[in-house]
C-alpha cells in the first residue's frame, strides 16, 4: 500500500558568514542541464531526438507534458501573499507516548493516512540530516579540500542551523571505492590534495538528554550522502548483483554500493578501514555507553539517493552484529539495493523501513528499470525471482503535481533534489486531500539547488550559493580560494569515536 507524507521542520537560510564558505549546490547535486523544465511554445522547438527522449522519460514517470491547467491562482496567491515573518515550524512536542510507533514498531499502520504531525516533523527532521551532508560537502575542484565537510564535526549542526534538533555529531564517516561509479568521488585538481580517493560520506550522531526526552529513547542517528544525478542512474547503474558476503546465503546486493560501503586500502589516509568499519565501530562504542547507563537505544539510519541505499546496508550490518537493537531506515529518492533474499533477510532481523518516494523520480525505479517493472506481470508463471533488484519496507509516496508551488512539466533534477522532497511531506495530509496550505516549511528551500518552483514566487534557481564563487580579497587585494579555519581542515586524527557527554 503506498502512502505520503509531511513534515514541518526547517533548514534555516545561511547566515552572511556561512553562505562565503558554501558551494554552489548545482554543481554539488549535479543536476543535469539538459533534462529541465519543458519549454515554452514561444522558445526554439527540440530535436527530434530531445523530443523523442522527453517523451519516453515522461511515460516512464507517468507524466503529462502539457501543463496542467489551473483554474484558479488562488493557492498560489496565498503563497505570494503569505506572511513571511511566520515562524517556520512549530514548537516541539514530547512524542515520547509513540516512541515504539514512531519508530516502526506497528509498520507505521495508523500513522500514515493521515499522516500524523509528530511522524511528519520526525520524517523532516531526518530529511534534514540528510540534507546537511550536501550543504556541508565541499565540491570545488579548485579547493585543496574538495571532497571533505566544510566544517569539523562540533561546527556542523552549528553552522547549518541544525542544532536545534538536540543531537551532537560524533564521528564522520569516509568512503572510497574499488570499481567506477559513475561521479561519486569528488577530488580536488590541485596536487596537494587532502585526499585522492576518499569522500566524507557521512556522520554518527546522537540525541542530547533533552531531545531524549522528548523522543522517548537515546537516538544514535546514521546519515548518509548522495551526489549521483539522475541522467546518470538512467545511463550507467542497470546494476550487477553480487553476493553480500560467502555466508549470507542468497543474499545479494548491487555492487557498486557494496564496494563503497566495504571498499579500504593501507594506501589511503581515510580509508585504512571502510565505511563500514568506521560506522560499525562508533555504533557500537555509542550503544554499549548509553546501555551501560541504563538507556533504552535506538538506531536510525538515513540518506537520500546513493545515501539511501548505503543506509540499507549500514542497517543490514548493524542489525547483524547488535540483534537486540531497534533498527529503522528512513531513506529519501533511494534505490533498489539487493534481491529479494536481502529483503527477507532484512524482514527477519526486523530492519523497519520507510521509503519516502516522489511519483516522478527515475531513481527509486533503478537499476533493472527496464526489466524489473515488466517482470511483475509474470510473477504468476515464474514465481519469486531471487536474481532480480527489489525494494522493501513501506513506500510513502508523494505527487509533485500535488503542489501549487511546483511548475508543470518535465524536470528531472528537480524530482530527485532532497528539498523538493522535503516540500511535498510538509504539505501532505493524506491520500484523499489537497496539498496543506498551512505548511510551516520555507518554500523557498525547493529552490537551494534547483529551479522547480514556479517562477510567480520570484525565487531564484540554485540560489545556494557562495559570493563571488567562493573567491575572497586578500590584504594585497587579490582574489584568492579563502583559507579555512584551522579547526575545520580535514585530519584522519580526529576522526575517531567520541567521549559521550550530553
Amino acid at each position: 500500500m503506498a502512502f505520503a507524507s509531511s513534515s514541518t521542520g526547517h533548514l534555516p537560510l545561511p547566515t552572511p558568514s556561512t553562505k562565503r564558505s558554501l558551494l554552489a549546490p548545482c554543481a554539488a547535486h549535479r543536476t543535469p542541464d539538459a533534462a529541465t523544465v519543458v519549454e515554452l511554445p514561444h522558445q526554439k522547438q527540440p530535436s527530434n531526438f530531445t523530443a523523442n527522449l522527453r517523451t519516453t522519460l515522461s511515460n516512464l514517470l507517468r507524466l503529462h507534458l502539457t501543463p496542467k491547467p489551473e483554474s484558479s491562482l488562488e493557492n498560489l496567491a496565498i503563497a505570494l501573499t503569505a506572511d513571511r515573518r511566520s515562524p517556520t515550524e512549530s514548537p516541539k512536542e514530547d512524542v515520547s507516548p509513540l516512541c515504539s510507533e514512531l519508530h516502526g514498531s506497528s509498520d507505521w499502520s495508523h500513522l500514515l493516512n493521515p499522516l500524523h504531525r509528530w511522524l511528519r516533523r520526525e520524517i523532516v527532521k531526518y530529511g534534514e540530516f540528510s540534507q546537511a551532508i550536501y550543504d556541508a560537502f565541499d565540491f570545488n575542484p579548485f579547493s585543496e579540500y574538495c571532497g571533505s565537510c566544510l566544517y569539523n564535526r562540533r561546527r556542523l549542526f552549528d553552522n547549518l542551523g541544525l542544532a536545534k534538533n538536540g543531537y551532537n555529531v560524533t564521528k564522520y564517516i569516509y568512503a572510497m571505492s574499488h570499481i567506477e561509479l559513475p561521479r561519486w568521488l569528488e577530488r580536488s585538481i590541485r596536487a596537494d590534495t587532502w585526499s585522492e580517493d576518499s569522500n566524507w560520506m557521512g556522520y554518527v550522531a546522537v540525541s542530547d538528554d533533552t531531545e531524549s526526552r522528548r523522543i522517548g529513547c537515546r537516538d544514535i542517528v546514521v546519515a548518509w550522502r548522495g551526489t549521483i544525478a539522475p541522467a546518470e542512474w538512467f545511463e550507467n547503474l542497470q546494476g550487477k548483483l553480487e553476493p553480500l558476503g560467502s555466508d549470507h546465503g542468497d543474499v545479494k546486493v548491487e555492487h557498486g554500493f557494496l564496494s563503497i560501503y566495504t571498499s579500504k586500502s593501507d594506501a589511503t589516509r581515510y580509508n585504512k578501514s571502510s565505511a563500514s568499519e568506521q560506522v560499525m565501530e562508533e555504533i557500537k562504542h555509542l550503544v554499549s555507553f548509553y546501555r551501560e547507563r541504563g538507556e533504552q537505544v535506538s538506531l536510525t539510519v538515513t540518506g537520500h539517493s546513493l545515501g539511501g541505499a548505503l543506509a540499507l546496508l549500514n542497517a543490514n550490518e548493524a542489525a547483524s552484529a547488535i540483534p537486540d537493537l531497534p533498527v529503522r531506515v528512513v531513506s529519501f529518492g533511494a534505490p533498489r539495493v539487493g534481491n529479494i533474499a536481502f529483503g527477507e533477510k532484512l524482514e527477519e532481523m526486523k530492519v523497519k523501513i520507510l521509503r519516502v518516494v516522489v511519483k516522478q523520480d527515475v531513481v527509486p525505479k533503478m537499476p533493472g528499470i527496464r526489466f524489473n517493472e515488466g517482470i511483475k506481470k509474470f510473477e504468476n508463471v515464474t514465481g519469486t525471482l531471487d536474481w532480480v533488484y527489489t525494494h522493501f519496507g513501506l513506500e510513502l509516496e508523494l505527487d509533485v503535481r500535488s503542489s501549487p508551488y511546483l511548475k508543470r512539466g518535465l524536470d528531472v533534477g528537480g524530482f530527485h533534489n532532497l528539498e523538493s522532497y522535503l516540500h511535498l511531506v510538509d504539505g501532505y495530509l493524506s491520500s484523499d486531500t489537497e496539498f496543506r496550505l498551512d505548511a510551516r516549511r520555507d518554500v523557498a528551500l525547493v529552490n537551494k539547488a534547483s529551479g522547480i518552483l514556479r517562477e510567480e514566487l520570484r525565487i531564484p534557481p540554485c540560489w545556494y550559493q557562495s559570493a563571488n564563487k567562493g573567491l575572497v580579497c586578500n590584504s594585497y587585494g587579490r582574489r584568492v580560494q579563502p583559507q579555512r579555519d584551522p579547526e575545520d581542515i580535514p585530519s584522519p586524527d580526529r576522526t575517531g569515536p567520541m567521549t559521550c557527554h550530553n
